[in-house]
């Protein structure tokens, strides 16, 4: 997908790993999204566009009117991105990583790097690699509401009826209740409506424990 980034970020003047540490990602995937290699989602478009000093429609290769179906208005943006802390990833914040609300059946799509940091509840002292989300939707109400901010684990292994983050290879992200592992499957419990659901695990990309929520 052709898009402008690199015509702003030379504008500015920025270099690949400048534009990078301001966005709270690596030279890598500015590079992937400038050569097309990497879909220019609404998130990266908001993240992207606070550091180059421009709206993110300006990311976009001609006027949004004509891009229109690039864009579809049933996917939307949880939170503006926040910089990264200066000096780093302080020991007492997690980051917040971004997610983008379907079209069918209360999907969600969650998008690489973080949009925001929040701090580390006593939950994940110590955890590598946790992280938070916020819910989208209302498939777990009444245990999670949307606006929730849940806590994850990604090593803690579930146990049944823990909530977990199930991302498919598709990029498709699942909050569900943990059920049981089958040989080629694993079984989730949704809340509303009230149903179970199967997944193959071949078709799972990661699977994740959520360990704690909290009101947004």
């Amino acid at each position: 997908m052709e898009n402008r980034l690199r015509h702003w970020r030379g504008l500015r003047g920025l270099t690949l790993e400048q534009l990078a540490a301001a966005a709270g990602t690596s030279h890598q995937q500015i590079l992937r999204l400038e050569r097309g290699e990497r879909r220019l989602t609404l998130d990266w478009m908001v993240r992207l566009a606070g550091p180059l000093g421009v709206e993110p429609r300006d990311l976009l290769p001609e006027a949004p009117e004509a891009l229109a179906p690039m864009t579809p208005p049933h996917v939307t943006p949880i939170r503006t991105p926040r910089a990264l802390p200066q000096g780093g990833l302080a020991s007492d914040l997690i980051p917040v990583r971004g997610a983008a609300r379907g079209g069918v059946d209360q999907e969600m799509f969650l998008e690489d790097g973080p949009i925001d940091y929040t701090h580390r509840p006593p939950c994940l002292s110590q955890v590598r690699d946790a992280y938070a989300l916020y819910v989208v939707g209302d498939s777990m109400v009444p245990r999670f509401r949307p606006g929730m901010l849940l806590f994850v684990n990604p090593h803690r292994p579930p146990k049944r009826e823990s909530a977990v983050v199930l991302v498919k290879q598709n990029a498709v992200v699942l909050v569900k209740e943990f059920v049981e592992f089958k040989e080629d499957r694993v079984i989730l419990h949704q809340h509303n409506p009230d149903c179970f659901l199967e997944t193959l695990r071949k078709e799972i990309a990661a699977f994740h424990c959520v360990v704690g929520s909290e009101e947004a």
